[in-house]
């Protein structure tokens, strides 16, 4: 049994996919989504097959609070059920390998 502050994955995958649709809405946001995680707009699309990468996603997200609270305006969530998904994906732990 799941503790109650935590979300299902699918539950908490559907939040980083509007999170990630939310960035890629804004070329602004997300070039500096590319640029802080090390990808470019060709590697995204296999990068996002990578386990962990959602979480990276959120990850990215909850790091910058006025993101995070547009997001969650945009997305009619509460930022802590952002944080939620974040660490029932495992946000953070994500590593690309970067030349």
């Amino acid at each position: 049994m799941k503790p109650r502050n935590e979300l299902s994955r699918e539950a908490a995958e559907n939040v980083a996919i509007q999170a990630l649709t939310y960035l890629a809405s804004e070329p602004e946001r997300l070039s500096r989504f590319l640029a802080l995680s090390g990808l470019d707009h060709d590697s995204i699309r296999a990068a996002s097959s990578e386990p962990g990468f959602l979480g990276g996603v959120l990850e990215h997200l909850t790091s910058d609070e006025r993101l995070l609270i547009e997001f969650a305006e945009f997305a009619a969530v509460n930022p802590t059920e952002v944080d939620r998904a974040r660490a029932t994906l495992g946000g953070g732990r994500w590593q690309r390998d970067i030349p």
